[in-house]
């Protein structure tokens, strides 16, 4: 199953950790790799903690904000190629690909390139694709599809990011 949690609002990467939570919950093993990320979270010292997720960020310490250059284009393919590679041993029953959207969209990685590898996905594994600006190719093949749309948000009042909240 392609699930898709893109829009404009907070919670799409927390919605995909919840759905980690529960799986690994379950017992199932999950890999969650972090397209366009390598700054320190805080998810990431409770996810270590997980003994069958794992996590690993394919992206430089900052969140790309500007035109991204050819080492963001080289650390997404090389990222892109490992979690073809992981999806293909079939080791994992979920995987995550945190921010994919936003790297589809930066044109780090090739839209042709992802939906060869979803529709290529063994049909037991539960993947998981976040980030704004879903490709609608991608939202076509997706099982499910949330869209979280902004009501309303406290930056816009001045409230700065908090660590526990939003880091």
């Amino acid at each position: 199953m392609i699930q898709v949690y893109t829009g404009r609002g907070k919670g799409k990467t927390t919605a995909a950790l919840g759905l980690a939570l529960r799986a690994a919950g379950a017992g199932l093993r999950v890999y969650i790799g972090q397209f366009v990320k390598g700054a320190s979270y805080s998810e990431l010292n409770a996810l270590k903690k997980i003994k069958n997720i794992k996590v690993e960020q394919l992206g430089r310490k900052c969140f790309i904000k500007k035109r991204p250059d050819q080492k963001d284009i080289e650390l997404a393919r090389i990222g892109f190629k490992k979690i073809k590679n992981i999806i293909s041993k079939r080791i994992y029953g979920m995987v995550i690909l945190d921010e994919i959207n936003i790297a589809l969209n930066l044109k780090l990685l090739e839209i042709k390139d992802v939906i060869a590898m979803l529709q290529d996905a063994p049909k037991n594994l539960e993947l998981i694709l976040t980030g704004r600006n879903a490709h609608p190719k991608v939202l076509q093949l997706a099982d499910l599809v949330s869209e979280i749309k902004e009501v309303k948000h406290y930056y816009k009042k001045g409230v700065k990011a908090r660590r526990g909240i939003e880091f």
